[in-house]
This record gives C-alpha cells, structure tokens and sequence, in this order.
C-alpha cells in the first residue's frame, strides 16, 4: 500500500472516528458495530500494509485520540461517577462513605452526575482505589465551567497516559529485542482508542503505571518498579495478581522487600479517606461486584447453565466464593512451576494469569481487554488481538433498556476467542519443539566435532 493509500485510510479513519465519538449512541448496536469494524479494517490495513514511517503512524495514532477530545462518551458513563468521586474529594468529603443515590445536595449540579452514572452505580459505593480518587480531582477541579471541560481535562490525562505507555513499552521492546512496530497493536488500535480514551476508561493510566513499571523489573531496578507497580495497583486493584509472578526471578528476600514497599505505598494512599466504614463500604462494593453482577462473561455462563440444570437457579453466590480459589490455583502454578526467570516467560505467565481470570470472571467489560492487548505486544500470542475487536459483540446488550444480552453473540465472541487461543497453544508448541530439535542438533554436531 503506498503512501498514498495510506494517508487515504487514515483520512477515512478520522471520518468513522467523528462519527462513532458524535453521532453513535450504544444503544443503536448496528452503528457501533459497523463503524468500529470499518476502524478495525483500516487498523489492519496500516499496520500490515503502510509504508509510512513508525513516526507518522503514531503521529496518526495521536490525531484519532484528538479527534475524541470534546465528545461525550457514547458507551460508557462510569465518567459521570468518576467526576462524582472527584467532587466529593475536593469539597472535603470522603468519596468512600457517601452514596450518590439521595445525595445530590453535597455538590453543584450533583444531580446532574447522579442521573448520568445511572441508578445502579449511584446506588453503590465506590471501588475506585485512592490514586484513583486522587486522578478524578483533575478533571473534577474544572467541573464548574461545564461537562464537556471536565470531561477534555479526563481525555487529556488518558491521552498524555497512552504516550507514557508507548515510551516504556518501546524500551521493553529494545530489551526483549523484538520489532517496534509491534506497539502499534496497541497504540493505534480502535479499541484502546475508543475504550481508554474515548470512553475515559482509567486502565489506560493504570498500564502506563504497568510498563514502567515493568520495564523498570527487567532492568533489575526493583525498587523503583515496585514503587511503580503500587501506583498501578492503586489505580486499579487488578495488577495486584502479578506480584506472585515475580518470586522467581526475584528470590525470597527481595520478594518480601518488594511485596512490603506495595503494601506500604498503598496503605499511604489510603490514609487520607482511612476509617472502618471505608473498609466495610469498600469492601461491600467488591463483594456485591464479584456475587451479583454479570456481563459478558465465558466460562462462568457454561457453569451458570449447568447449575440451572442440575440446581434449578443462578449459582452466582457459590461460584462468585469458588472461583477465587481457582485463580488463586493457576497462579500458584504459573507462579511456581514456570521459569518466569526468562524475561519472555515472564510476561507470558503474566498473560496466562490475566487472561484466565477474565475467563472464570462473571464481569468482563470490554476495557478490561486493554491488560492482555497490551501484554501480548511483547509475545507472540495473538488472541487478545482478535478479542480486542470481537469484544464489541458485547455491546449488543445495550440495545434493551434492561442490558439483556444475546447469548448467541457471546458465544460466537467466545468461540472465536477461544479458537485463536487454540491456534496460539498449537502454535507455541510447535515453535518450541521446533526449537528444541534445533538444540539437540546442535549439540549432536558439537559431541560429533569432539570425537572425531
């Protein structure tokens, strides 16, 4: 594809870009799914076909997310809570005791967000962890001049996040010595663009924290990486699962040290909304997270069914309080019984272990992709790629007023998912006893030269 052409694509992609941030709304699913697979084809097209040099492909990747500054997110409106939480802070109120339901009065225009965020999240407490809370001051201190100014503010922070990925994920590259193009799978891809920066998803912060936080581990800086990696962590509690990632390469003692300075950095964060009630409230939120809600879930439907079968009802309660201890089985092996050593193992088994507890997961909202799309930029496992488009099946729920998802759609979203999964499993094998052959010829050519 010449330049030419190419320039052509990214044109084009702006115009679907305008048009699925300003005229899309997730309820009309046709549009959203139409317009994010025509994103999708012109992603694929300047990634495998551009000749444009790396410089100008994220220069492109740069002006979609600009495009996004002013709109309203159209698929999302966890932002209404986010600008909620910030409000609270800023007036002098702890976020983490104050339910937004009934208490539009604290603030200006509070019922404004109350009715936005939607009952169910004003009905809530909040789960945001405290670095969290502190980013939502951001956009929150310019909530008097309008939404839409709180809301460019948000984009920026994202936009400004992405560019911090993209810097460390580079490096990781150059470390692992791997091509740099493969950061465009993420940088330029519709779905970080639309998730993280277009509907104002913090997991586009929480990874910058990831990558530097990452890069700074491979280059043995441990201390810095696990100050790093608490800012991850306290942004979204999620990164917390890769801790037992590191034992190996890191040894018992220095294991400790790191795991301590996590915990420390985050009990910081937390003393300024620190009381029991934030705790019992904190706490409840999860629980009611992890036991009631569903949504666009996998393996957890297959076991759902089967307890409708068998037991005649949702066996949500029971398998919300079994799954913890299934993740907590797979990262035990991924843990302990792979050489996570290798720097390239490492990221890998840090792959497997997000990637599995998405599948037990009774909730994985689209966003929740961006961990693995971004981890696998440094393998060669392909199927969060595909997962990062297939997830839009998702968004067919939103067309009923009471979310009620195709089933259909979530199985063939699954189906293919898990298909690509089985191509990456085949294929790994088959590169390693490739690559195993290759040792033991090597080794049967030195014994050969001894001897003779």
């Amino acid at each position: 594809m010449t330049n030419k052409h190419t320039l052509l694509v990214i044109l084009l992609c702006c115009i679907a870009y305008y048009l699925f941030a300003y005229t899309t709304q997730r309820t009309d699913f046709f549009k959203v799914f139409t317009y994010y697979t025509l994103l999708f084809i012109g992603f694929i097209l300047i990634y495998r076909y551009s000749h444009l040099n790396f410089r100008s492909i994220i220069f492109a990747g740069l002006l979609f997310r600009l495009i996004l500054l002013f709109a309203i997110p159209n698929l999302s409106d966890d932002f209404y809570r986010f600008l909620w939480d910030g409000n609270m802070f800023l007036e002098g109120t702890n976020p983490y005791l104050v339910l937004p339901q009934n208490n539009g009065e604290l603030m200006t225009n509070g019922e404004t967000l109350i009715k936005g965020m939607g009952s169910m999240n004003a009905s809530h407490y909040t789960c945001y962890p405290p670095l969290n809370q502190f980013a939502f001051t951001i956009p929150a201190l310019f909530y008097k001049n309008g939404i839409i100014t709180s809301t460019v503010i948000l984009r920026i922070t994202l936009v400004l996040s992405d560019v911090v990925t993209l810097f460390f994920s580079l490096k990781i590259l150059d470390i692992l010595k791997l091509d740099r193009r493969k950061i465009l799978l993420y940088f330029i891809n519709p779905f970080i663009i639309i998730e993280l920066s277009g509907n104002l998803h913090y997991e586009g912060m929480m990874i910058a924290f990831l990558a530097a936080s990452l890069y700074y581990f491979l280059k043995t800086r441990y201390y810095l990486s696990s100050m790093l990696l608490a800012g991850a962590i306290s942004i979204k509690l999620i990164p917390l699962i890769f801790l037992p990632i590191f034992y190996k390469k890191l040894g018992i003692q220095k294991f400790l040290i790191y795991g301590s300075i996590i915990i420390l950095i985050n009990l910081i964060f937390f003393l300024p909304f620190l009381n029991q009630s934030l705790i019992d409230n904190f706490m409840s939120s999860l629980t009611l997270y992890f036991q009631r809600f569903e949504f666009n879930a996998s393996l957890y439907y297959v076991i759902r069914e089967i307890g409708y079968w068998t037991k005649g009802y949702n066996m949500i309660h029971t398998i919300g309080k079994i799954s913890p201890f299934l993740i907590l089985l797979l990262l035990t092996l991924f843990s302990f019984f792979r050489n996570n050593k290798d720097k390239k193992v490492l990221i890998v088994s840090m792959l497997w272990v997000i990637s599995c507890y998405y599948f037990l997961s009774s909730v994985v909202h689209p966003w929740y992709i961006a961990i693995p799309l971004f981890l696998s930029v440094f393998t060669s496992i392909k199927f969060p790629l595909f997962w990062s488009y297939l997830v839009v099946l998702s968004y067919s729920a939103y067309t009923h007023k009471n979310y009620e998802e195709n089933m259909w759609l979530v199985g063939m979203e699954y189906l293919f998912v898990l298909g690509c999964l089985s191509i990456d499993l085949f294929s790994n094998k088959k590169l390693t006893s490739t690559k195993m052959k290759r040792t033991k010829n090597i080794e049967s050519l030195s014994n050969s030269s001894t001897d003779s």
